[in-house]
């Protein structure tokens, strides 16, 4: 909102100072100063309405150190994070941008879906909330409104580097004499890690030859983003269960992912990084200055002991917001390392059910691989401690805020590795 009003005082009356508007840096500060400062007092403010109305955190006793004394805590505190992204977002991005839009949209379908999750645990007494096959249903139909928007709109384009005189190609910066050609071109393109010439075309799965192959890519890539989405949405549902845990992880993914829309978004960098230039793309940047500061802002209540939980309402808009984004910025084959918690998460949850199943099938008596899924109460459960147990025996079991650091210091670590990919092929 500001950007046009600003805009349009510069343009017309060379408004002092309006011109620093134009600059992403600038709004995107603004935008993660705000959303910190919202998080901050909105989130004390929303934590009282959710006491007083008595929303708080159904918990059943799962034999984990600490864990009953949470019982009561409010829940839904996603609310805050939502608020905190999108009313700066509101006031100082650039609203006709298709990226935008596209993170404004996800934010707020998100956001709703896992608040009727939440709504009917909370206010219908339904433990189970919503059905998986409804938030599967939520999820698929953002992914083609993604996908479908992302092929078939007319604002989203890629240039490629060719060489002089290419048929249209056009110069598209000149730094220091260097003159830099590019075509623009709709394409199913993305990024492949480890690989020098690192783009992967969606086309290539596509069975058939011909136009056909050519012409139905964008079935593959829209199938893609829709497994994308609810994959790293319904991981990030599952780290959600220690205080600050998915919060700080969110964080450390949101700063890596800001890194690479701004390199993406800029020809000078992607040139020189050899890696797909996206016009309009940084804009992202101050999208994810806004979900950064909203999730420091909201970690500032929901660091250990927690004030208050994010819920679904929270946490499935956060693993949405981080595929969609992913996604955009052609980067989503680097999610399984950069969300590798995420990941593992997962897979630890489905590892255990699938193989307690199993063994109730084949002997009538099922098994574990793990003390408890998902991946992060492993390390709770008493008479386990990982790496510890090396040190000290009898193991004991880590304290949640132990184990909450280490996750975020593996996350860094993995944060580190998908920056890196970036020279390493």
């Amino acid at each position: 909102m500001l950007y046009h009003i600003f805009s349009y005082l510069d343009k017309v009356f060379d408004f002092p100072g309006a011109g620093m508007f134009n600059y992403i840096s600038f709004r995107a500060a603004m935008a993660l100063i705000f959303a910190m400062i919202i998080g901050l007092f909105i989130g004390k403010k929303i934590i009282r309405i959710l006491q007083r109305k008595q929303i708080g955190e159904e918990i059943r006793d799962l034999g984990l150190e600490g864990q009953m004394q949470k019982r009561g805590t409010p829940t839904m505190g996603g609310i805050i994070i939502l608020l905190s992204i999108l009313i700066p977002i509101l006031i100082f991005g650039k609203l006709d941008n298709v990226y935008l839009l596209l993170m404004i949209t996800a934010t707020v379908w998100l956001g709703l879906l896992g608040f009727i999750d939440d709504y009917i645990k909370v206010f219908k007494k339904n433990k189970k909330g919503l059905s998986g096959i409804s938030k599967l249903v939520g999820q698929t139909a953002l992914g083609l409104v993604v996908g479908c928007t992302l092929y078939f709109s007319e604002d989203v384009v890629v240039r490629e580097k060719v060489s002089a005189g290419t048929p249209g190609a056009q110069v598209t910066v000149v730094e220091q004499g260097q003159k830099i050609w590019t075509t623009e071109s709709k394409t199913t393109q993305t990024t492949i890690p480890f690989f020098k010439y690192n783009e992967f075309d969606y086309n290539m799965l596509m069975p058939g030859s011909g136009k056909t192959k050519q012409n139905g890519g964008w079935i593959i890539f829209v199938a893609a983003v829709v497994i994308i989405i609810a994959s790293i949405s319904n991981g990030a549902n599952l780290t959600d269960g220690m205080d600050g845990l998915a919060t700080g992880i969110s964080i450390i993914i949101g700063t890596t992912l800001g890194i690479f829309a701004y390199l993406s978004g800029n020809i000078i960098y992607a040139d020189y990084l050899n890696i797909m230039y996206i016009p309009s793309s940084g804009e992202l940047v101050v999208y994810m200055a806004a979900f950064i500061g909203g999730l420091v802002g909201f970690l500032w209540y929901n660091s250990y002991p927690a004030q208050v939980f994010m819920g679904d309402t929270g946490s499935l808009a956060l693993g949405g917001i981080i595929a969609v984004f992913a996604i955009i910025i052609r980067k989503e084959l680097l999610t399984p390392i950069l969300c590798g918690i995420f990941l593992v998460e997962s897979v630890s949850v489905i590892a255990q059910v699938s193989y307690f199943k199993f063994t109730k099938r084949k002997t009538g008596v099922g098994k574990r691989i793990f003390k408890m899924t998902p991946l992060h109460h492993h390390y709770q459960k008493e008479g386990y401690a990982g790496i510890d147990a090396l040190i000290q025996k009898p193991a004991k079991p880590l304290p949640e805020s132990k184990i909450v650091v280490r996750f975020w210091i593996i996350a860094v670590l993995l944060a580190v590795i998908t920056v890196v990919t970036l020279k390493i092929r």
